[in-house]
């Protein structure tokens, strides 16, 4: 066995790559020019002029389901401010911070440690009172005559774990400051985000919101032609695979970080096979390993409240055998759940937005219907396979120690 791991790795790194430059694939990369967002790209460039003067521009927003250019055409606007405000001398900084990643921003505690560190200043990870952490970081930013513009990507997911109670904070942070100046920017695959905001923390938003729609088949194959120019050497694709890559993205919601990643790894399939051409049949095994990939993952890390939750849409779209359930049965199910595990259940709104929360996530289809005199209620049917479906069930059932 030795010996022939030996013989693959040395074949390996002696063959060609069919990569240039894999980067151009990822979704951290920042491409010169962004395709078909020309009209949210000056929007938001002329919101945020008035920083460049050091004026405080409007707090802004920027919605739009997964993928749909929000933080690659932020990233762009912000990172050519950057370079104006370094060669004009202008006292202008940017701070971005991903509000998903855990043990920077599930905690308020933590999210203000990590903008203090953004500054040079080490925060311990415990231990200080949080206002002790506020003040070490009004101190900072007000040490100098500068602009402060926080971009905050995946906003609705720091709300969801700390509460509002830290965007009031930062938005009344100006009042505790002499020479700075702080500006914020959101970034929300939430679209009804805002909604669900305390009426304090809107009115001292005070923001300006643009929103991201999805991308359609065509524009999704524009994009990908654009990152295959720069990640692949010529010819190595074969006829058909970005229209097949974008027909899958634009299926799921125009979006075109998720056709960039179907790009790539049926790009790492064909290498593995040792084949010279990334053909259709590598698109196809791409989609099947992200789509269950993706949907695993994305549940291990939920809380127990949404993973009961979902847990409940499964059995009972199992145990009724339909293909459609309703919200009111959802919870039923969901009470008896918590019930049974020693979980506080939450209120029907609530496991309504949890709903609504996994209906934007791809996983589930939640369809609004009218039931005449009788109100509306939700049409709630699962958006994945069979195969994913049973992986699922055991994943819930070991994180929430059903038996």
């Amino acid at each position: 066995m030795i010996d022939k791991l030996d013989q693959f790795f040395n074949e390996y790194i002696t063959k060609e790559s069919l990569f240039l430059d894999k980067k151009a694939l990822q979704s951290t990369f920042t491409p010169e020019e962004i395709f078909h967002r020309d009209e949210q790209i000056n929007q938001i460039a002329k919101i945020l002029a008035p920083c460049l003067k050091i004026e405080n521009p409007s707090n802004l927003f920027a919605y739009g389901k997964t993928g749909t250019g929000k933080t690659v055409s932020i990233r762009m606007i912000t990172n050519k401010m950057r370079e104006i405000a370094e060669q004009k001398n202008i006292p202008l900084k940017f701070i971005y911070v991903n509000c998903k990643l855990k043990k920077i921003a599930d905690t308020e505690y933590r999210l203000i440690a990590q903008l203090a560190r953004e500054f040079g200043t080490e925060i311990p990870y415990t231990g200080l009172p949080t206002e002790e952490v506020y003040k070490i970081l009004f101190n900072i930013v007000d040490k100098n005559k500068q602009l402060v513009v926080l971009i905050l990507d995946e906003i609705d997911q720091l709300v969801q774990k700390t509460g509002d109670e830290v965007l009031y904070n930062l938005t009344r942070i100006n009042s505790e400051l002499k020479n700075a100046q702080v500006s914020i920017i959101g970034i929300s695959n939430n679209l009804f985000f805002r909604d669900s905001l305390d009426p304090r923390v809107k009115s001292s938003l005070s923001e300006e919101e643009v929103l991201f729609p999805p991308y359609n088949a065509l524009q999704i194959q524009d994009i990908l032609r654009q990152r295959a120019k720069l990640a692949f050497k010529s010819d190595v694709l074969q006829p058909g695979v970005i229209e097949k890559c974008a027909a899958y993205a634009a299926r799921e919601h125009g979006d075109a970080r998720r056709a960039l990643e179907l790009l790539r790894v049926a790009g790492e399939i064909a290498e593995r096979d040792a084949d010279d051409l990334i053909e259709l049949k590598h698109i196809d095994t791409a989609e099947e390993k992200t789509e269950r990939d993706k949907v695993l993952d994305l549940v291990k890390s939920q809380p127990k409240q949404q993973q009961a939750t979902l847990y409940s849409i499964i059995t009972i779209a199992a145990k009724n055998n339909r293909e459609a359930i309703f919200t009111g049965e959802i919870y039923d199910g969901y009470k008896e759940l918590c019930l049974k595990l020693g979980l506080r259940p939450l209120t029907q709104r609530r496991v309504s937005d949890i709903i609504a929360e996994f209906d934007m996530l791809g996983i589930i289809n939640a369809k609004v219907i009218s039931k005449g005199r009788y109100g509306r209620t939700r049409e709630i049917s699962l958006a994945i396979s069979d195969s994913i479906r049973t992986n699922l069930n055991k994943i819930l059932e070991e994180g929430l120690t059903v038996s």
